[in-house]
Formats: structure tokens, sequence, C-alpha cells
């Protein structure tokens, strides 16, 4: 066995560069000597520490321990942990599990369903590109001496993995708790319904209408909501057809019926399209009053405009024209009726140009990254069989279906969607950072309505990056699918359309991103020395409006392509910046990230409990109070004793029995209008006892009954008759 021993020494004050330029990390100021061993049969590295080495790596983490720079990063971060060391930081390394860290996180982000995250490329990470970085484990080294040491920063990939109610309030981490309110289809859908309580803007202006198929108010709603786009569809293939408009999403319906694979069983009848007309726009006359509210006065027993047969049929019937591509003629009246129809329509609806015609919805599973489950379907009955036929999706309400934009900006004839960063750094007050830097990602076929293949429409690198670019896509596009943002600004200004970039895309985004976090804001923990980088996905219209698609939790930092290599090597530093290097110094850079919304503080009340506590004192009487006399008596008459009775008192009738309730708790002497005296405490002569008694009296029970005994009528009817109160001068009184 043959040794090859090659020794690299560097001098005090130097670093050593990573691979590839992903990181530096600093050494020791001492001497550093790494030996490399190589053995003939395979090559093995045996790292060669001299005492020299280990004094100054013992000095190095015993100063960052003094100053509370210790960290851990839990998943493939390379950026993160060179950004980290460069910085003075040590890290705290779990070395028990023996399988790699990149596996057991890829396993717990496939069973994780809490939040929406999109980590596309997590296989692409592995613990070599670490390895490659610490060929000596001198920081392997170091993690095992402060092994037993407090954390002061944590970065994962998972907010399961650390209980921000064990954290000190000087440990920083880099996810917040209840984040599923907006980082899931699910809570991004119910939560901005709620937009109207936090700021005067409208959802639907910058997000498609969505809806639970689990709830069923609002799958009600959404079969609402299909019927009447199918209407305002048919009114759109009218006006466009007469016009003769050369879209894309029209120019197959130029067919016959003939050539159709699929027909409607229900249809026995030709389609009669001015009947179809009238119901359409009947139907859209409904929505116009409602919005307006002039439909409060119509009255409850008014029947509906289409019962479920005659809306089966018009399906059906829309199907055939629209899908199917039936022959069809219309008269110049029925255009423009249609055409006043929709103008009315867009006044009040921000949405009708993106819907197109052919009445296309997107499923999505509530709490599923990556692309995984999403499906386009076209037809009402497929949408419902496919949410009903799975009880546990009805049970735990993770469907939404969401409007599909038919009508989006396309770059070569090919769909995209846009990638944009924002950090969060605290909650109450709400701040905001928004990176100046995006990119966008392709699909691998041309965009088409012919099909409804997720090759087409969905746009996540997960999914495209496993199939092969279509030969009859654009050679403008790259193969890996992916453009920067200054490269479609390129391509804006070769359409004539770069300033609407700072001047309509990048401030609607923007808005997108504050409202979406206004509305979660309440559900949110808002503990300090927390952060957390959400990545937004937005799609663009034809005139460049965005439409925010959704906001993933831990956005995949992967070197896939050279633009995802250098963009997301810059935000992970910038992100450092913003939450390290401002604690510091106020001043220090922020790179790209740019701070767009500050709220103003919110005073919390300290919650201290709920302390009840009853303060009184005892009544003290010198002696037992008098028992009660009528205000009938006059005051100079003597009282009737209570031991007295009087014969004729016999005589008189007993109230009725409903007046008598629980007459077995009642006094014996209460008959004669004199109440008993409270009962006296044998223990402290002169105080009243605790005890109490209840007299029930009726309501309406003549002044009479009160009197002494000797004035009382001896008349049966007692109780009906009416006191006869003296007059007295108002000088005697």
């Amino acid at each position: 066995m043959s040794v090859d021993v090659n020794t690299e020494t560097t001098r005090s004050g130097q670093a050593v560069q990573g691979p590839e330029g992903q990181g530096v990390f600093a050494l020791c100021p001492d001497e550093v000597t790494r030996a490399e061993v190589k053995v003939c049969r395979g090559s093995v590295s045996l790292p060669v520490l001299n005492p020299d080495r280990m004094r100054a790596a013992k000095a190095f983490a015993d100063k960052a321990v003094k100053m509370h720079k210790v960290f851990s990063v839990q998943g493939p971060y390379p950026v993160i942990r060179a950004a980290l060391r460069a910085r003075g930081w040590v890290e705290r390394r779990k070395h028990s599990s023996k399988q790699p860290l990149h596996h057991r996180q890829a396993e717990d982000s496939r069973a994780s369903s809490n939040d929406g995250d999109d980590s596309d490329d997590s296989d692409d990470n592995s613990d070599d590109v670490e390895k490659d970085q610490d060929p000596s484990r001198l920081h392997d080294i170091m993690s095992r001496m402060v092994r037993n040491e407090m954390v002061y920063f944590f970065w994962t990939s998972r907010r399961e993995a650390i209980n921000n109610n064990n954290l000190q309030k000087e440990q920083i981490t880099n996810h917040f708790t209840k984040a599923g309110s907006f980082t899931t289809k699910v809570g991004l859908c119910v939560n901005l319904r709620n937009l109207h309580w936090f700021d005067s803007a409208d959802p639907d202006t910058f997000f498609p209408r969505c809806y639970r198929l689990a709830a069923r108010d609002e799958k009600h709603a959404f079969i609402e909501d299909y019927r009447r786009t199918a209407c305002i569809s048919l009114l759109k293939y009218i006006v466009e057809r007469d016009q003769g408009v050369p879209r894309q999403e029209i120019s197959h319906i130029i067919k016959t019926v003939r050539g159709q694979r699929k027909q409607s069983k229900r249809r026995s009848t030709p389609v009669v399209l001015p009947q179809m007309i009238s119901i359409a726009l009947k139907v859209c006359q409904d929505f116009l009053e409602s919005r307006e509210h002039t439909d409060i006065d119509i009255s409850l027993e008014t029947p509906q405009t289409l019962k479920e047969e005659e809306w089966a049929e018009f399906i059906d019937s829309y199907y055939l024209v629209v899908h199917g591509g039936a022959e069809i003629g219309s008269g110049d009246h029925s255009v423009s009726c249609c055409k006043a129809m929709l103008q009315r329509l867009r006044e009040v609806s921000p949405q009708l140009d993106i819907d197109g015609i052919h009445n296309i919805w997107i499923i999505k599973p509530g709490a599923m990254s990556r692309g995984r489950g999403i499906k386009c379907f076209k037809r009402l009955d497929q949408i419902l069989r496919l949410v009903d036929h799975d009880p546990t999706l009805i049970k735990e309400s993770k469907w939404v279906v969401q409007k599909y934009l038919e009508r989006p900006m396309l770059v070569h004839g090919t769909k995209f969607d846009v990638r944009q960063w924002f950090l969060v750094t605290d909650w109450n007050p709400l701040t905001v950072w928004f990176y100046k830097k995006c990119y966008l990602r392709f699909s691998t076929q041309p965009y088409s309505l012919d099909t409804l293949d997720s090759s087409v429409h969905l746009c996540n690198n997960s999914i495209q990056k496993h199939l092969r670019p279509s030969q009859r896509r654009h050679r403008g596009i790259p193969a890996d699918n992916m453009w920067s943002d200054d490269q479609f600004r390129t391509f804006l200004s070769s359409q004539g359309q770069e300033a609407q970039w700072e001047t309509v895309v990048v401030p609607e985004m923007k808005k997108a991103v504050i409202h979406a976090l206004q509305t979660a804001q309440d559900l949110m923990d808002s503990r300090k020395n927390t952060f957390e980088l959400y990545g937004a996905d937005f799609m663009l219209g034809c005139d460049l409006h965005p439409w925010l698609i959704e906001i993933n939790a831990s956005p995949t930092m992967a070197p896939s392509t050279p633009v995802t290599a250098r963009l997301c090597y810059a935000v992970q530093e910038d992100t450092l910046r913003v939450v390290l290097d401002r604690r510091v110094d106020r001043t220090a850079s922020t790179g790209d990230f740019q701070l767009i919304y500050r709220q103003a503080a919110v005073e919390v009340p300290q919650y201290v409990g709920v302390n009840l506590l009853v303060e009184g004192y005892a009544i003290k009487c010198p002696c037992p109070l008098p028992p009660l006399r009528s205000s009938n008596c006059a005051a100079s008459k003597p009282r009737v004793p209570v031991e007295k009775k009087d014969p004729e008192a016999k005589k008189v009738k007993p109230l009725p029995k409903r007046f008598l309730k629980n007459a077995e708790t009642q006094p014996k002497n209460t008959s004669s209008g004199v109440l008993p005296p409270p009962p006296v405490s044998s223990e402290q002569p002169g105080l009243m006892s605790t005890q109490t008694f209840t007299l029930y009296l009726p309501m309406s029970v003549n002044k009479s009954i009160h009197t002494p005994a000797s004035r009382q009528s001896h008349s049966p009817l007692l109780w009906k008759r009416r006191a006869e109160v003296p007059k007295v001068r108002p000088e005697k009184v």
C-alpha cells in the first residue's frame, strides 16, 4: 500500500473559498494544515489535526459561544451555513442520526400537509456539498465542542421541527406558527373573503374566485357560479364569433358536431339559440340586480330562473355550442343585446376578461405542494364526481376549486408564472420586505385549450423538469424553462411594454402580498426574533395585471438552473442581511430587499388572568326589626300583635290555588298581613341571622289583605274587591 500526502497551508487572515463559489468559511488565525491521505484501492481522506489547530478551533468556538453565535441548520442550505460561518457563527449539528438529513426532510415534507411548501427540488440537494466545503472536518470538530450550548439561530425547512413555545426570548427562528392561514390554498381562499374588514380593496381584483367543495354552502355557491359563467361565456362566444376575433381559444370551435368524440345523452332536441340567449340574458340580469341590491323587493315566492332539469338542458346545449363547435346562426339584434349585457357585467365583474369562454376550473388539494393532485376540468359533472367519490376529502375540507385564467399573457405562445419572494420580520407591527428580483417558470408545451394536460397548464418546476420540451415550442424559451426578471423585461421592451413592469406588475404584486398578510395578521403568532421567507406565485393577464395564485412557505432554494442558482444564493444572503446585520447596524445594506409595509404598532394589553373578589360588611342591628305594617293603617293606631288571632278572620276564604304556590314553605301568619320578624342569631345577640326566606305574593293582590284582621271584610270575594283607602288630609300626614 502506497500513501501520498499533500499538504496545503494558509496564513493568518486568509480564508478558503468554497467549491464553485458556494461560500466562504473563515478559519482559525493560526497556521492551518490539511493532509489528504490517498490509498491505492480507493481514495480515502483522513484529516490530520495538530495541537495548534485544535487550540485555535477551541478558541474560535469559545468566542462564538460567548457572543451568542451558535446556530443550527436542518436541511440542505449550504449558502446559509457558509454565510453564518463567515460572520463568526459555529453550527451545532445533530450527530446521532445515521440517515442523511435531506432524506428525512424529503420524507417529512411529503408527510406534512400543514403548509403549502413548494420545495420543488429537495431531492437535488445532498450532504455531499457540505463534505466538499469541509474536507478537513474543522467545522465538524467545532460543532462537537458546542454540542451542549444553547442555539441562538435556527433555520429549518419545516416549522414542526421547532416548538416556538419552548424558545428563549433571544433565540431566533425562521418560521412563524399558524402560517397555514395563508400558505395553504384553503386558508388563502377563506381569509381573503374578510379583506373588507382590513382594507377597502376587493379580493376579486387580484385573486381568482375560489370555493371549498367540502363545505355545503360553498359547493352550492360554486354550482351557481359555474352556471352563471356558462351564460356569460355563451354571450362572449356570440359576440366574438360575430366579430371574427382571431383568438386562440376559439380557433378549434370551427368544427361540426359530427367530429366530436362524446355527446351528451340528454340531448334529444336541436339547439335553440334564441332561447339559450334569452336564458343567459335573464340570468345575467338577475346577477346584476343582486350586485346592485335592487332585488330586495322581489317576493321570496318568486320562482327561480330555471329548474334543475332546465339547467341541465341549458348546460348540455352550452357544451354543444361552445365545446362541441355546433354550427349556429345569430341575428344582429342578439349580438347587440349580448354586447350591451357584457358591457354592464364588466363594470361589476373584474374577472370578466380572464374567464374566457370555456368555463375551465382548476381543482387543487387544499394543503399539497409542488403541483401534486392539481387537475383542470371544464364540465360540472366531472368536477363534482371527482370530489364526491372520496369521503375523506369531504370530511377534512381539503379540496378547493378555483377559476382558471383562460386568457393569460403568453411568451412566444407559452404559458408561464412568476415566483416572487417576500420576507416578514414581524407581525405586530406587520413588517413586510419585498424582493426586487424574481424569475419566470415556463411550461414545456405551447399553450392550448384543446387539451387540459398538466404539461400545458402547470408551470411548477417539479412537474416540468421531468418532461421533454415540445418541438413545437418557440426556440426563444430555454430548455431549462426559466427566465430571470431581466430577461422578461427585455422581452417586454421588444413588445413596447417595458414601462408596464414598473407601473403595473410590481406595484400590483406588492398590493396583493400586503392584502393577503393583512387578513392573516390576527391569526398569526407575533413572537419577536422570528422571521420567515415566503414565495408567492403570480400569473399575468393579457394586460399584464398580476393575479395571485398561492403563497408557499419554505420555497425551494435548490440551484436547479443557472437562474435559480444565482437568485436563490442572493436571496438567502440578503435575508441574513435583513435579519442579522440590521440588528447590529440599522444602516446596514439589505441587498435587494425593499421595505414596502410597516404597520403602526398596536399595543396588546397584558393578560393578568381572571381575579374575582367580593367584599362586604356584616349588617349589625341593636334589636330585631319590627314587623312590617300595611300602608293602609293609620300611623296612630297600634300594631296588631302577631300572637293575637281574630276569630272573625277564620271566616275569610283562602286565596285561589294559583296564588298559593309552594304554600308549604310560606309562614303561617302571612294571611294576617304581618310578616314574621327575621330570626336573631343565637351566637351574637343584636346581629341578624344569615338565614333567608322566600315570600310568595300575588302580583295583583288587593291592599286590604295587608290590613289588620279587625278591618278586613267577611265577603267571600275579598281578593277581588278594591281596598278602601282612607282619605287623609296632607297636613295631618
